[in-house]
């Protein structure tokens, strides 16, 4: 059926609801109003206020307490409701929710799920549009997962609600509203962590996450009427990193350029051009180039579409790439 990206999250999070009731969800205003994005309108009404519950304005007693049940387990889903507010409960995560599974020597698990509406573009206010991806990629012990569509949305919210380790769920906020074909019954189509190659092409590769993997793909289909074919990856995983896909995509294309809405500097893309330059060395044509944010704190709603990628951006790099 054809189904939103935000209502495809609602389905995920009700099936695992029923598939297990150790599930509960915790979040500000995600009970009665159904959140901010309404990704868990009517759930409360239909599973109660013990398994979806409307929690204070505290981030950090938000994660804590989940923390606590975790231990005892239970399977918290956690909603922050805007990305810029994750930082309160920053320490609970690195510190705490990250660590146990070591600590213990893999004796406590912390099943967490960690759901974060992230990125720009649909106008928001100072603190409501940031791209904290890299400061959770890098603190080992964390599953970092986006999904870019509402297929994905359904099925990896599933996937990391069943998994024994802590997972980040970064949602693009300005895709909670775009439409697509979802099969509710179909099984997961990739494993867990495996990105997806979502346009063949042979001049260049172009490797997206989250809110940008649209924007990549409208800058393959510009390119093609220009004469250049492009592949598109979208990595859905941003720790662990499926590297093999790139690094298979790259021997082909011989050309990288990564997108991702996070300033560029000590963003994902680095981490990224750094391994594909030792891996694909031999097969590389031009450097890897990076297409971001700019260094400065998220800009003003009016200005934010200069700030985030667009296809021209994307274009320019890969006309550098292509004349090198």
């Amino acid at each position: 059926m054809i189904t939103t990206f935000a209502a495809a999250l609602n389905t995920g999070l009700r099936r695992a609801l029923e598939d297990d009731p150790k599930v509960l969800l915790m979040g500000e205003d995600i009970g009665r109003l159904g959140g901010v994005f309404r990704v868990t309108d009517t759930l409360q009404k239909d599973f109660g206020n013990n398994r979806v519950i409307d929690a204070p304005l505290a981030e950090s007693g938000i994660i804590g307490t989940a923390f606590g049940m975790a231990l005892r387990g239970f399977r918290p889903v956690c909603e922050i409701q805007f990305d810029g507010f994750v930082y309160p409960a920053f320490d609970q995560i690195v510190s705490q929710v990250a660590k146990i599974h070591y600590r213990t020597q893999g004796k406590v698990k912390a099943p967490i799920t960690i759901r974060i509406p992230f990125g720009g573009g649909i106008g928001s206010v100072e603190h409501h549009s940031e791209s904290p991806e890299a400061y959770f990629a890098h603190t080992a012990g964390l599953r970092v997962m986006t999904p870019s569509n509402p297929a994905d949305a359904y099925v990896m919210i599933r996937q990391a609600i069943a998994l024994d380790d802590p997972v980040i769920f970064f949602e693009p906020k300005r895709r909670y509203w775009d439409k697509a074909e979802v099969d509710f019954e179909e099984p997961a189509q990739l494993p867990l962590g495996r990105a997806r190659v979502c346009h063949d092409g042979a001049d260049a590769t172009v490797v997206a996450y989250g809110g940008t993997v649209a924007t990549a793909l409208a800058a393959a289909k510009i390119a093609a009427e220009e004469g250049h074919s492009l592949e598109v990856i979208d990595l859905r995983s941003l720790s662990p990193i499926d590297f093999d896909t790139v690094e298979a995509s790259v021997a082909k294309t011989g050309r990288l350029v990564v997108v991702h809405e996070a300033p560029v500097f000590a963003g994902l893309g680095a981490e990224i051009a750094a391994r594909i330059t030792e891996r694909c060395f031999y097969h590389l044509e031009a450097p890897v180039l990076r297409v971001g944010g700019f260094d400065i704190p998220y800009p003003p709603a009016k200005l934010e579409k200069h700030h985030l990628p667009d296809p021209d951006r994307i274009l320019a790099a890969i006309d550098r790439s292509l004349a090198a």
